[in-house]
Order: structure tokens, then sequence, then C-alpha cells
């Protein structure tokens, strides 16, 4: 049965709710199919309570963390991390909830267990509900009917995107121009903009997209007023996308709508002191456990090596364009050329020893001194040596957006095959966008996986390392 273009997505979420209810409730029994002991025998004098709570905890969490897989546009690592979100928060409440029941003390070995399964299989569960509706809407089911105003530049681009990829679930109807000629070269032209209501009226459609030029502000907002009275979402691209192609953030100030050219979850004061509070920890972590006996022991092999400190200390830009002085294991001989020429493939400066911290990664671990005193984060651009700073911010635009945020031990460009030289301009360019993308889809789960991916090259090694 086809799914009404209005109500569709009211009754996924609501079919969604339902899976979701139906997993975890086959997880509970299961997990406590599986213990078979003292446990569950309190479960069992108590299931219909028990049940009753697990179940009314989901609904108070899906308060807080909505479904959203019925989007048109919805990224994997975000339902991941939503899901996880949402049942860690479940689980939390449930396990509050039975304390107070006097049951709680008794059912810590089931809520660790239930928690574990549950933080795998729900997430799964939830990505294979977005991979479903994606196929349901590529076969035609559950598509929205939209008209777009406007066929230029913008519009075409949007048409494209639309026509291309069904599982956005769009069912482009055709475009409307006041330049009658692209009735002959449009297969899909439908008229001029006087003609859209009565179409819109006619044909039940559900959104209008307008890429007018904001010169005809007047037919905009008369467009605008029809859509709002006959309940059609109307969205509009600005006219500027043609030269800013980019996802612009909209906020206001008051009545005044303002558009920033970059998304940064870190300006958020809770994200910034998440990530702060992981930095302080984790650094301290590997200063205390980690770091000293590396320092006894390749300090030993670094000073038998060859003359010089065991510490290499340089200046580089930080946040802001700050200067700081970061440290690392040295891996050269002493030279005057360290501040000015990066390291190369074979660079004679290096000794035998440094080409294998370099390739492990385990000539950066003294920089966790700099995330704990706050010069860096573990995870973020790696900071440029000031020559490099000077140098590429001349010739690409975008250079300085990458000190926005605090350097970090590590980073996306370098986990994405950006690591160690960078012989052409396109390279560096190629560093700097995945910096400035960093920082524009900046979460917590982002960090960790960059952090776990890193570990895993350390003991491959790297072949850019050099």
């Amino acid at each position: 049965m086809e799914l009404n273009n209005k109500r569709g997505n009211l009754l996924i979420q609501w079919l969604i709710g339902l899976g979701d209810l139906i997993v975890l409730n086959l997880l509970f029994f299961v997990v406590s199919y599986e213990l078979n002991g003292f446990e569950t025998d309190t479960i069992t004098g108590r299931l219909k309570e028990i049940l009753l709570l697990l179940n009314f905890c989901y609904f108070f969490a899906l308060y807080f963390f909505p479904i959203r897989l019925h989007g048109s546009v919805v990224f994997i690592d975000k339902i991941v991390q939503r899901a996880i979100f949402l049942i860690t928060f479940h689980v939390f409440l449930f396990s509050t909830c039975l304390v107070f029941l006097n049951i709680g003390n008794a059912l810590t070995g089931f809520l660790v267990v239930f928690y574990a399964a549950v933080i795998i299989i729900f997430p799964v569960w939830r990505v294979l509900v977005r991979i479903m509706l994606k196929i349901y809407r590529r076969r035609g089911h559950d598509l929205k009917r939209i008209i777009i105003i406007g066929a230029g530049k913008n519009g075409m681009e949007l048409y494209r995107i639309m026509k291309d990829e069904l599982a956005y679930g769009f069912t482009v109807m055709g475009f409307f121009d006041d330049n009658v000629a692209l009735k002959n070269v449009l297969p899909d032209y439908l008229g001029n903009t006087d003609e859209v209501n009565n179409y819109v009226s006619k044909h039940g459609i559900d959104e209008i997209y307008c890429t007018l030029p904001g010169t005809q502000d007047e037919k905009i907002l008369k467009l605008l007023n029809f859509a709002e009275k006959n309940m059609v979402r109307f969205y509009i691209v600005p006219e500027f996308y043609r030269n800013v192609k980019k996802s612009l953030i909209m906020d206001v100030m008051e009545s005044i709508p303002l558009l920033s050219v970059r998304r940064e979850p870190l300006q958020a004061a809770y994200n910034r002191a998440l990530k702060r509070c992981f930095d302080i920890a984790f650094s301290i972590i590997i200063l205390v456990t980690v770091y000293p006996l590396l320092y006894i022991i390749l300090g030993i092999l670094i000073k038998s090596g060859s003359r010089g400190p065991v510490l290499f200390k340089q200046k580089r830009t930080g946040l802001y364009g700050q200067e700081f002085e970061c440290y690392k294991f040295r891996t050269m001989k002493v030279n005057s050329e360290a501040d000015v020429t990066q390291a190369v493939k074979d660079d004679p400066r290096k000794t035998h020893l440094g080409d294998f911290l370099r390739k492990t990664n385990l000539d950066e671990f003294p920089q966790f001194l700099n995330v704990l005193t706050g010069d860096m984060s573990v995870v973020g651009p790696r900071p440029h040596m000031l020559k490099h700073t000077e140098e590429y911010s001349a010739l690409i635009d975008k250079y300085m957006v990458r000190h926005l945020v605090k350097p970090g031990v590590t980073g996306w460009a370098q986990v994405t095959g950006y690591r160690g030289e960078t012989k052409t301009l396109e390279q560096m360019e190629g560093r700097v966008k995945r910096d400035v993308w960093y920082i524009e889809n900046w979460s917590f789960f982002l960090d960790l996986k960059i952090i776990t991916v890193t570990i895993f090259n350390m003991f491959k090694g790297e072949r850019n390392a050099y």
C-alpha cells in the first residue's frame, strides 16, 4: 500500500518506533534467557513492572532524541551517534527507575549485559531501517511531489540532484519560469510563474523550491503567501549560491535572518567543554602510563644515536594564529634548517631511529604535554611550522580557517591519506580541505574514530610518514 504523501513521514516514524520497541523487548528476553540465573528470577517475579518501565523509558528518551531517519538527507554516522545517545539515556533512565523499585542492585549484571548488547544491535537496526527506507523510495514510494520555480543555474543543479537520487524522496514535476523560450529546451517546463497557483492546486504539490533571483522579490513574496495559505512548504535557494558552493547555516538576531558560511560545532560551549575534558583525561592517562617509559627508553636511544636534546622544540601556529612551542622526540641530527625545511623521503638529516619514530607516530607523544597545557588537542588540524603558515596562507584562500580550532596530535587529514610531506600546492589544498571539513563536521564520535584509525596506523606503519 502506497503511503499518502502528506502523512507518510508520520506513519514511517511510528513504524520505526514500533520496530525500536520490538528490538528492545527482544533483546531484553534474549539477555534474560542467556543469563538464566538468580537475576532472571528477580525479573520473572516482577516482569510486568520491569517491561512497563523498559517501554515507558523508551518513549521518554525519544522526547530528547526524536526519530529523524525519514529525512531527505541523513548521514550514517549521525544515525549511529543518535542511536547510541538514545539507548544510553534510555538504559540510564531504566536503571534509575529500577533502583527506586529496590531491584536495581539485584539486576546490576543483567543491566550491564543488556546495555552491551543493545549498544551494538540498536545502531545496526537503525542503519538497516535507513537503508530499507532508501530502497523503498527508489522504488517510487513515499515521494514528495515538488516543483522548481526558476530554471537558472541553481534551479538546474537542484533538479539534477533530486532526479539523480530518488532515495532523497522527491518526485520533480517540473519547472516554472517566465522565459517562455525554455518551453522548447526543457522537457519538464510547466509554464510561467503566473500559472503556479493553478498547477499546485490541481496536482497536490507538497513542496515548492524557488530559485528566482532576489530582484524578483515581489514575485517571490506573492508565491510564498500562496504557499502559506495552501499549507505547501516553500523553500528559497539563495541567489548567491551560484558563487558560494557551501552549506550555509541559518541564525536569527531577533527577526533578522543571518547566514554563516560554515557550521562550527565547537563554537558551542558544551562541545568545547566535552572536548577539553576528554583532552585532559586522555593526555593525563598517556603522560602517566606510556610517556615516562617511552621517554626513558627513547631518550637513551636518541642520545646514543646523535648529539643533541631528547626533545625537539619548534614554534608552530596554533589557535587563532597564535604561536606556541610544539614538542616532539628528536628524529633528526641537530641542523640549522629544522624551522624552514620539512622532512622528505630519505632525508639525510634523519637518524636511523628517527625513521622508525616517524613511521609509528611515536615521535608525537611529547605533544600530549601541549595538550595538557591547552595549546593543542588530541584531535585537530596538525600544527604547521611558521614558515609554512606564512607561505600557504598567501596561496590558499581557506588556509587560515584551519586555525579556528586547536591543532591536534592527529587529525582527519592525516588518517585520510594526507600525512607527511606536501610536495605540491594541490596536496596542501587537499589537506586544508579536510581540516576545514573536520571543523564543520566535528563530533565526539568523529574524534574517537580518528584516534582509533591513528592507533591502527601506528601498528601498521604509514608509507607517507617520513
